[in-house]
């Protein structure tokens, strides 16, 4: 029984480990949807109209300056591994409705933690532990902006569950 657990999870590290310049490439996609999260908090916290969603106007835009300190982390962690870091964001959709935009956010922060995720066990797995505990902080506040964002629209925040752990090939 010993031996097909510790079979079982040097199977599951050997399927998220990544090599450093794969570990680069996949922070800078983090990165680009950093600045997704800072452009869209920044656009849909001015855009958003009316009485009921003053307030989680204000807290969108506390999220865009967390998101910025966010990128910030990825970045320094980009440039700490000797990778280029990438200046090109993930498309923002926007929209003229309200739950719509909220909506678009909660599922970008639900991609966002779900990679996260992924990335902390491939930092783990190249030996990475500083790094992977500068994204677990970061994962704290991803999963405050999605109670926020769920909240807002009168839901439960969203399961967090089927993150894919093995590398994409």
């Amino acid at each position: 029984m010993a031996t097909r657990i510790r079979k079982h999870v040097e199977t599951e590290i050997a399927e998220v480990s990544v090599s450093r310049d794969e570990l680069i490439d996949a922070l800078n996609d983090d990165l680009a949807r950093e600045y997704q999260a800072i452009i869209a908090y920044v656009v849909y916290s001015q855009a958003i109209k009316g009485a009921e969603y003053m307030k989680i106007a204000s807290e969108l835009e506390l999220h865009a300056a967390e998101e910025l300190r966010h990128a910030l982390i990825i970045a320094k962690q980009v440039d700490y591994l000797g990778g280029s870091i990438t200046a090109v964001p993930k498309p923002v959709k926007t929209s003229d409705d309200v739950r719509e935009m909220l909506r678009f956010d909660l599922e970008n922060e639900r991609d966002t933690i779900l990679q996260y995720r992924q990335r902390v066990n491939q930092c783990d797995a190249l030996g990475e532990y500083a790094i992977a505990e500068h994204i677990r902080e970061i994962l704290l506040e991803e999963q405050d902006h999605l109670i926020d964002l769920a909240t807002a629209l009168g839901e439960t925040p969203p399961a967090l569950t089927g993150v894919e752990l093995r590398r994409k090939r």
